[in-house]
């Protein structure tokens, strides 16, 4: 037997193995704690702190590194998008992650509908880049926004649409691999005659050809006959008349060598789809109608159960879509879809739908999804599916270990019956969803992990679940993989015979176990609580907070709701605009909560949490609360932001240049009176440099102007309904104007128009917020809520960020009774408008102007609260005005962020992601509306158009009286 290469512990984050290999490669070399802390994780409950981690620029580098390690005795593991839900990419190894540089498309052959790719490309970005071709990828997994090809490719992943399309190992045609000996084999079809053959090809080729005939009875006998099923390596296409060694690179996991180019097959992009959303009031009548709907010949049937419907419905950005397309309370929902070239075959396809479920005893259950955007709000939930079930709040969560088990059609129904009543038998309940077309469904029992009575519970139901999908000759492992969770089950499965096989395998390719050792073949046992994510002894470090965490258990148990399935890495979305920019792990949502995690567990060692490391892991988060919104878990970095400032304050005290920015709201009355001598600063070159020197603000930016006409409250007009209009300091002192056609605009509208008139406005603490300084903050929102105490009126803002820290922070800063009632009654202008206009009691006299179209760019606080579609409802009061949305992240300015000289060029990234070209690119005589103060200034400094405030386009086209 084989044995895996011996690791000192003095390898992990040894500095002469680190300096070896960066000269060696060309890419980063990183083997510092928080670097190895943030790849001991993926997507599973393990967590295995690596020797270092490596981020290859290219094939050279692999095969550099692979030559070190060969000398040095090190094991190297391949890395994709950290996703995996087993531990297939944790281990104590040089870990090298693909994704940050070998993330190309090499080739695409338009005619024969082939593309080769770097094992580092994200499936979505893939088939954005062959959109125009016709072409795309069909192996659409749910993480299809940050999974790798890589790792699709050694996982044989399979996704929504396997019962069309199969999974990647009927479409991964060759794999270009670095081997553990230093050769480079591009592996596919193998011809019979291998004497022309690349000899060390040759060498494998006939070892496997061997393997196949010496064993093809026990293959036959023993691998399921399910489309589902990849688990150890793919020996029966060792068999297939035309062998093809790509196939047996699939699904291996990583244990053979180091795929460097992938070959895939396309397919055409069907023109039509159309969807069916069929409700259950029974889970097993869901289970027990699947195989009648597959008959019908759809692209994909999915399940969603009442477990995470429920979730779901908690997170913000799906309850819209569950309360638009689901009826009632179903106990599941089966998500059908047809999909083809012409429309009217499919829409016959949902009449058979439909007269099927009716047959069946379930008349008028379906909905259709005929309209492309139902169809992708309904695919949105179903694909959060993963993070929808970790939401759950509490140290119970779904866990991974049989979540992919697959049978046969005929006995789902059965099956699932079966498996909840084993949960039931340990105390438990399980949680469904997902691909019932080809009987693999996630099921995850709820299981404490913290406790050594859920690895007792996880074994025992692991043991027990994979006996009755023995029975039933189905599969253990249908998709994820094998990993840590599932290899020590091979035998069980496949029998002693073919685990041998697997090692033959294993050997002919990497005989000294080079490769991700430890999976597949000779692997731990999967309730090895050493390996965990909370190990024995696992517990907070005792540390006194500043913000109120009890809402989530805790601020360790707020980062703990990261499971690292990487949803925040995907660039199409807000989250996360730092990641968007950098492409650094560091720098992503996923990144900082497994810094936070393990700084705050003392992993890093008790001062982490307020080391340099962990500033500069925090340093780019630009608090747009992003991941509040579009985390399905989630996770507030921008809370967490600001608690770790408190503590790094705390311990080194806060720069000079911060306190100017926190301290701006105090100051900021005596600034507006020697307006015209700091606003020489943006006017005299050598001012601007002093001044960078002096407040590390860039001289590339020009600041806020002062305003010596800063806005005065005026006195209350008494009409109708009572407002008070909450006016920010920026509005007040830098940009007047916007809280005086706020005030306007109300008062056309009719309200009795309520301000404060105190000596020193009123603020809602949201500069000291942004500093940490939350002791300032919570000062600052005591005034606030004394003056507002005991009136009923709707408090109004204008500046996004300002009024919704009364929405969001508020109450986690003052931990106080009076906080709900402000809450509650805190609306932004565009809120308050298309309120009343909902409700006709909206008297706006508003008049047609010249302007036809507005590109509007929303705040990223306006976008993570939900209140977008009200900033579009309360422009298209304009009478002929359209609205388009531009769909962008965070315009890069956050505050002070963008004005800061250390922030200036990876603000400028963020901006020009898709910001800055949408504004560039819109008509000149179109109207560009942001209501934040700092996007506005970003649009001026980078597309030389002047944004204006939702207020002031109301105020222009007001009616004269």
């Amino acid at each position: 037997m084989l044995s895996l290469p011996t690791v000192p512990s003095d390898r992990i984050g040894n500095p002469a193995l680190a300096s070896r290999l960066r000269k060696a490669l060309r890419g980063e070399v990183l083997f510092d704690p928080f670097t190895r802390g943030r790849y001991s994780t993926d997507a599973s409950i393990y967590q295995i702190e690596p020797i270092g981690v490596a981020l290859p620029m290219g094939t050279e580098d692999v095969e550099a590194a692979v030559a070190i390690a060969r000398d040095q005795g090190f094991p190297v593991i391949p890395r994709g998008g950290g996703s995996s839900q087993n531990g297939q990419t944790l281990g104590e190894a040089v870990v090298m992650d693909t994704s940050r540089h070998m993330n190309r498309v090499l080739e695409v052959d338009a005619v024969a509908g082939t593309a080769v790719v770097q094992p580092g490309i994200v499936l979505d970005e893939l088939n954005r880049q062959l959109k125009a071709t016709g072409w795309y990828f069909p192996v659409d997994v749910s993480t299809s926004a940050n999974a790798t090809i890589g790792g699709m490719t050694g996982n044989n992943s399979a996704g929504t649409r396997s019962i069309k399309y199969g999974i990647m190992v009927h479409n991964v045609l060759e794999v270009e691999a670095v081997l553990a000996d230093g050769t480079r084999i591009a592996f596919g079809e193998v011809p019979a005659d291998l004497g022309s053959s690349p000899p060390r090809l040759a060498e494998i080729a006939r070892s496997m050809r061997a393997l196949y005939a010496n064993n093809a009875e026990e293959i036959a006998l023993r691998i399921p006959k399910l489309l589902r099923k990849v688990g150890g390596y793919n020996l029966e296409t060792l068999g297939e008349p035309r062998q093809n060694l790509a196939k047996l690179m699939v699904g291996s996991e990583g244990t053979l060598g180091f795929f460097t180019r992938i070959k895939l097959k396309l397919h055409r992009v069907p023109k039509h789809k159309v969807g069916a959303i069929c409700h259950f009031a029974r889970f097993h009548d869901a289970m027990e109608v699947t195989r009648f709907i597959v008959e019908l010949g759809p692209s994909a049937v999915e399940l969603v159960d009442r477990t995470m419907l429920d979730l779901a419905r908690q997170l913000p950005v799906f309850r819209a879509t569950l309360d638009r397309h689901v009826k009632g309370a179903p106990e599941a929902l089966l998500l059908v879809e047809f999909a083809g070239d012409e429309q009217a075959p499919l829409i016959e396809s949902l009449g058979r739908l439909e007269e099927t479920l009716a047959d069946h005893g379930h008349p008028g259950s379906v909905v259709r999804t005929i309209d492309p955007q139902s169809q992708a709000d309904m695919t949105a939930v179903r694909k959060a599916g993963l993070n929808i079930m970790m939401s759950m709040k509490g140290d119970g969560k779904p866990v991974s270990f049989i979540e992919d088990c697959a049978v046969p059609l005929h006995d789902l129904a059965e099956f699932t019956d079966r498996l909840t009543r084993l949960f039931h038998k340990h105390g438990t309940e399980g949680t469904w969803y997902a691909h019932a077309s080809v009987g693999c469904l996630h099921v995850r029992p709820i299981l404490n992990m913290k406790d050594e009575s859920g690895a007792r519970k996880m074994r025992a139901i692991a043991e027990e679940a994979f006996a009755i999908v023995k029975e039933y000759k189905g599969s253990h492992s249908g998709e994820h993989g094998d990993g840590i969770s599932r290899s020590e089950f091979h035998e069980r499965m496949f029998g002693e015979r073919l685990v041998r096989a697997f090692e033959t395998v294993k050997g002919a390719f990497d005989p000294g176990s080079l490769f991700n050792p430890g999976k597949i073949v000779r692997a731990p046992k999967m309730d090895d609580r050493s390996l965990f994510r909370y190990k024995p002894g696992y517990s907070p470090l005792p540390i006194r907070t500043a913000l109120d965490w009890t809402g989530a258990g805790g601020l360790l148990a707020a980062t703990e709701m990261c499971n690292n399935n990487g949803n925040c890495r995907k660039f199409d979305a807000v989250m996360c605009p730092s990641y968007q920019a950098t492409g650094d792990e560091k720098d992503v949502t996923r990144g900082r909560a497994n810094s936070l995690r393990l700084a705050l567990s003392g992993q890093l060692g008790r001062d982490a949490l307020v080391s340099e490391r962990m500033k500069e892991t925090m340093d780019l988060c630009v608090g747009c609360k992003a991941c509040r919104r579009e985390c399905p878990t989630g996770v507030d970095m921008a809370r967490m932001k600001i608690e770790f400032l408190h503590h790094w304050n705390a311990r080194h005290g806060v720069p000079a240049a911060e306190r100017l920015t926190a301290y701006l709201p105090r100051y900021a009355r005596l600034a507006s009176r020697l307006a015209p001598l700091i606003n020489l600063r943006n006017s005299v070159r050598a001012l601007a440099v002093l001044g960078e020197k002096l407040t590390g603000l860039s001289a590339r930016r020009k600041l806020p102007a002062w305003r010596r006409d800063f806005y005065r409250p005026a006195p209350a007009k008494k009409a109708g309904k009572e407002v008070l209009l909450f006016v920010d300091c920026f509005s007040r002192y830098f940009e007047p104007e916007n809280a005086r056609a706020a005030r306007a605009v109300l008062e056309a509208g009719g309200y009795t128009v309520l301000e404060d008139t105190s000596s020193r406005p009123l603020c809602c603490g949201r500069t000291f917020l942004s500093a940490g300084l939350v002791d300032q903050a919570r000062e600052e929102m005591s005034r606030l809520l004394a003056a507002v105490e005991g009136r009923d009126a709707p408090i109004v803002g204008i500046e996004p960020s300002c009024l919704l820290t009364l929405r969001d922070e508020l109450g986690v800063v003052m931990k106080d009774d009076r906080t709900k009632p402000v809450t509650d009654r805190s609306v932004l202008f565009e809120e308050f408008l298309a309120g009343e206009a909902r409700r006709g009691e909206l008297r706006l006299p508003l008049r047609k102007n010249g302007k036809q179209q507005a590109y509007l760019h929303g705040h990223c606080h306006q976008k993570a609260l939900g209140t977008m579609p009200d900033v579009v409802a309360a422009l298209q009061l304009v009478p002929g005005l359209s609205v388009k949305t531009i769909e962008s992240s965070c315009c890069g300015m956050a505050g002070a962020f963008g004005y800061e000289k250390d922030h200036y060029d990876v603000s400028m990234r963020m901006a020009e992601r898709s910001l800055l070209p949408a504004v560039r690119g819109a008509p000149a005589d179109a109207l560009i509306v942001a209501d934040g103060t700092s996007c506005r200034h970003q649009i001026e400094d980078g597309a030389g158009r002047r944004a204006l405030h939702v207020a002031r386009v109301l105020q222009s086209v007001l009616e004269a009286r």
